[in-house]
């Protein structure tokens, strides 16, 4: 008999959840690992959003190991997932219908063909109304992610936490994960002058028209400065963050495949994307954890808290879509 005074008294969420609102606890050592507890589900009837794998690190100009990265940040959720978010006064997942939707399926020995899967896969999930949080991989599987949400909403908006620009030029047809923004700028899939592009700290003196904040800048202006001018640039406009784990410092975010010092602190992020409450988010991911390289779960449990940071924004847009 279930023991309603036992707050253990369920196990493997990921597949016996019943219903897909609230938190309920789970031991964190034990059971499914689904990203937050969410129930696994490849039906998106009623889902607000979708989280989604994609385990791929060909287009890696450094150490590989980021296929990895969905499994590593949805164990590392298991810690997370007891209670609501912190800082956060609201729980997501008492008003959004949040489901594991499992990691895109794609052949590695036809490589020519993965980006097109990836796009399909996010065109059916965008065909439902569903909003995609994604979990890398390498940072080039947001590339066929954009291409998917710019056939929807038009050139997006582009909120760009990196070490890197992404932005490096590039033959047309290259898979790489260091110049996807130089063809998004150049295919109008993101509007350039619309975009922002935060913490970098590589050189690269072609911005394509992006606006941005290096390490220096945000070291030196700060939070509030940088919130600031993120909302002038980006607007109203449908609004893509992707989520670079290489950002933080290797200090914070050893298990990643390219990593540059001179970066930031965890609560620095957390920061940043608690002040980006009223942006028009239409989807996000995280990239680049590769936990081969990491110590106990520093970057995997980053990697996790930014991604349910972003769940909580994207609770945010539709609350205050709804009541607009």
């Amino acid at each position: 008999m279930k023991d309603d005074f036992n707050q253990y008294n369920s196990g493997d969420l990921a597949f016996t959840r019943q219903n897909p609102y609230g938190t309920e606890i789970e031991a964190m050592y034990s059971g499914a690992t689904s990203f937050m507890r969410r129930r696994y589900s490849r039906d998106l009837t009623n889902v607000d959003v979708a989280v989604i794998g994609v385990p791929f690190d060909l287009a890696t100009s450094n150490r590989p190991g980021a296929r990895f990265g969905p499994r590593s940040v949805r164990a590392a959720s298991t810690q997370l997932s007891w209670a609501r978010p912190w800082p956060w006064l609201e729980d997501p997942f008492e008003t959004l219908n949040v489901v594991d939707y499992g990691d895109c399926v794609f052949d590695p020995g036809q490589p020519e063909t993965i980006a097109p899967t990836i796009e399909r896969w996010y065109d059916h999930i965008l065909s439902q109304g569903v909003k995609p949080l994604s979990i890398g991989g390498d940072h080039f599987v947001s590339y066929p992610i954009i291409k998917a949400l710019a056939k929807k909403h038009g050139p997006i908006s582009l909120i760009h936490f990196d070490a890197h620009c992404d932005t490096w030029p590039d033959k047309e047809g290259r898979v790489d994960h260091g110049t996807m923004f130089y063809h998004a700028a150049k295919q109008g899939i993101v509007d350039a002058t619309a975009s922002v592009q935060v913490g970098m700290r590589t050189v690269n003196d072609l911005d394509l028209g992006y606006k941005v904040l290096d390490a220096l800048w945000l070291h030196e202006q700060g939070v509030d400065v940088a919130l600031r001018v993120i909302k002038e640039t980006v607007g109203n406009k449908p609004t893509y963050i992707t989520f670079d784990i290489d950002f933080l410092d290797p200090s914070c975010a050893p298990g990643t495949g390219t990593p540059v010092c001179g970066g930031f602190d965890t609560i620095t992020a957390i920061k940043l994307l608690h002040g980006l409450q009223g942006v028009n988010l239409i989807g996000a991911d995280v990239v680049e954890v590769a936990p081969a390289y990491d110590h106990a779960e520093i970057t995997a449990l980053a990697g996790a808290t930014i991604a349910t940071n972003l769940v909580c924004l994207m609770a945010e847009t539709m609350k205050r879509k709804a009541q607009s």
